[in-house]
């Protein structure tokens, strides 16, 4: 699965680098967090119409990480009632059929940027009585911007109310020694993938549900347990947790 990342490239920035319309408001928290967490507003690149007819172009939207179904309901304060587990992570192998996403997969794609997420590995069992210990590791790109496949939903909880653009994370079986760490990663596309899944005229292409996450040029490092906290957030949560060398480059 997919948790906790990291993002810390300025959306202006980002949008240049991407050729793409930064629609995300100056006034929006889009400061870097190297601790994204479940709920929190993260940037996304969507590929949208601007009129019927014209070429769509590519967008960041800030949207609420977890996504919200058309059909959730509103809570007394107009906010969504999520029933269940936040739904921050949509498998690859479900997100045609599963009704929560299906409607997303066949016409709302989209890429969540990262520099890196974090993953768990567990530990052997301690002694009677005591949990299994949990190592956090940062997984990350060499030095450029992770693109993970996603999905995304409007919500209103009432037709004249202000829109609730919410995201998934697609995951997929965990690839080379990434296994090692936990069974499952987020789908990361490359550049030559983009147009294709984020096209909205077009239905999804399972081909690219089905194919191997990117790992050559991905590197992993064991990191502070001060990650656990959704409290802590600053560079010292991707800082090696001891002084190593890095763990290497996955190729």
């Amino acid at each position: 699965m997919c948790g906790r990342f990291v993002a810390t490239t300025d959306p202006a920035l980002l949008a240049t680098r991407i050729d793409a319309i930064n629609e995300i408001p100056t006034t929006a928290d889009s400061g870097p967090n190297y601790n994204v967490a479940p709920t929190d507003g993260v940037a996304t690149v969507v590929c949208r119409h601007s009129e019927p007819g014209d070429e769509p172009t590519r967008r960041l939207r800030l949207m609420r990480w977890g996504l919200v179904p058309p059909w959730t309901k509103a809570g007394p304060d107009g906010a969504p009632v999520v029933g269940g587990p936040v739904l921050i992570n949509a498998r690859a192998e479900k997100v045609t059929t599963a009704p929560a996403f299906r409607a997303s997969a066949d016409r709302r794609r989209c890429l969540v940027p990262m520099d890196g997420y974090y993953e768990w590995r567990p530990e052997p069992l301690g002694s009677a009585g005591r949990k299994a210990r949990k190592t956090p590791f940062y997984i990350h790109g060499d030095g450029t911007t992770l693109f993970a496949a996603g999905l995304w939903s409007v919500w209103r909880p009432q037709r004249t109310s202000e829109a609730v653009l919410s995201v998934t994370i697609i995951t997929t079986a965990a690839a080379g020694d990434l296994a090692g760490i936990h069974d499952r990663m987020p789908l990361l596309l490359p550049e030559n993938q983009w147009d294709r899944w984020l096209d909205p005229d077009d239905s999804i292409d399972t081909r690219q549900l089905a194919r191997a996450s990117e790992v050559a040029g991905i590197a992993l490092r064991e990191v502070s347990s001060l990650v656990n906290s959704v409290r802590n957030n600053s560079p010292e949560l991707i800082a090696a947790a001891t002084p190593q060398p890095e763990q290497g480059y996955l190729l």
